[in-house]
């Protein structure tokens, strides 16, 4: 009777365990059940970085990304940067592996040297939205979206020039010399490096059948500018224009713009830019632009300033989220908003729409959105030639009433050479 009692009593013992260690299990299994309903901890796919060189839309760009955490969740960091050193900073931080998500190449060149980053966007659904031959390409990948475009041209007064006034270098030539007789500047350049020589040297670049080779042979030796029918006739160009127009040397942007405002010039060679300064003139006659006739050229000089790139070192989940930023800003309507309104872009994808754009803006739109563009070859350039080489030989020829178009040429060529010595 004893040993049953006690028996019995080791059973309710071991009943007692077993139901105090059920007890114990059960609530470990609730608080599982509990903690797997609460958010799960940010991973990097839910964090991006974006670091770009473009100052002046930091604070749009802060804004664009704050609407895009706030309909998807996702955390977008934007890092400062002046814009002076921009390139050097990106080089540094992606050398060191502390690189952005997203980041800003401006050109090919720039491409070329951080290649190893660039993801290939090659397949991506947004890319097949890139205007005609706006997309940054490397090695037949696409590697960079364009911010937007811009394009330079002959800004013109439609009152005063007909398109077929200026479709060649004979019209262009009797246009000038009949402006000058009736105390008109035909057309205005100005005195600053860019405004001088640098836009207008493009041309015969942007006419060889393929200007990276072309400047890669001008830099081996293997061809001359003297030597290029684009450049001879360049030469002539140049000539009527010191011959019949008023001297750039003694313009700058600011009368250059003002003056066309005013009617005292029929045509300057601008970008869409200038419509910033013309607005605020009282101009009371049609604006628009025209291709820069050299060899008969009839397309617009459409480029690209600045492109976004993905960093392609990230791992796989970081680059799927940048990815599905870059795919939300050019596909949805707030990004399309921003990029057109907020950043004052003309936009270089064809899916948006540009909205009210002033009357050159809409030319150069209209040139990008049909192809019928020449590239910007001075993106090419060897890095400061235009301030530092081509300015200067352009200053002595306008300077010089002796030096011929065929002898700047010329000038040009040991400008180039010396810029890459």
């Amino acid at each position: 009777m004893k040993h049953q009692k006690r028996k019995i009593g080791s059973l309710l013992l071991i009943a007692l365990l077993l139901l105090l260690t059920a007890c114990s299990s059960g609530k470990e299994d609730g608080e599982k059940s509990e903690e797997s309903t609460k958010e799960p901890e940010k991973s990097a796919a839910q964090k991006i970085t974006i670091f770009q060189s473009k100052v002046e839309i930091s604070d749009q760009l802060e804004a664009l990304t704050k609407e895009y955490t706030k309909e998807t969740g996702v955390e977008v960091e934007v890092w400062g940067t002046t814009g002076d050193d921009y390139f050097q900073q990106l080089q540094i931080r992606l050398n060191s592996n502390q690189g952005p998500s997203i980041f800003s190449l401006q050109n090919v060149t720039e491409a070329e040297k951080l290649k190893s980053y660039a993801y290939d966007m090659t397949s991506e659904g947004y890319v097949k939205h890139i205007a005609p031959g706006m997309e940054l390409e490397i090695d037949d990948k696409i590697v960079g979206v364009p911010y937007g475009v811009e394009g330079f041209g002959m800004v013109y007064n439609k009152d005063l020039v007909k398109p077929e006034d200026v479709a060649d270098y004979e019209s262009f030539v009797r246009t000038l010399e009949k402006f000058k007789a009736e105390d008109i500047n035909g057309f205005g350049l100005s005195k600053e490096a860019y405004f001088l020589i640098g836009h207008i040297a493009n041309y015969p670049f942007a006419l060889q059948n393929d200007h990276y080779e072309f400047i890669d042979k001008l830099t081996d030796g293997g061809v001359t500018m003297a030597g290029t029918k684009e450049f001879q006739e360049f030469g002539k160009f140049m000539d009527a224009i010191k011959t019949n127009t008023v001297s750039p040397l003694d313009v700058t942007y600011d009368k250059e713009v003002g003056d066309f405002a005013a009617g005292k010039s029929a045509m300057i060679h601008q970008g869409n830019w200038a419509w910033g300064m013309l607005s605020d003139f009282d101009v009371d006659f049609e604006v628009g632009m025209l291709p820069f006739p050299l060899m008969g050229n009839d397309k617009l000089a459409v480029g690209v300033g600045n492109n976004w790139t993905i960093n392609g070192e990230k791992d796989e989940a970081e680059v799927k989220a940048a990815n599905d930023f870059l795919n939300w800003m050019f596909t949805t309507e707030t990004g399309h908003q921003y990029i057109v309104e907020e950043f004052g872009f003309v936009p270089a994808l064809t899916n948006i729409d540009a909205g009210n754009l002033d009357p050159l803006s809409q030319d150069v739109l209209k040139a990008s959105n049909s192809g019928q563009t020449i590239p910007w070859a001075l993106n090419y350039f060897p890095a400061n030639i235009i301030p530092n080489d081509f300015a200067p030989a352009a200053e002595e020829f306008f300077l010089s009433k002796d030096m011929t178009g065929d002898e700047f040429i010329q000038k040009m060529d040991g400008a180039w050479k010396n810029a890459v010595k």
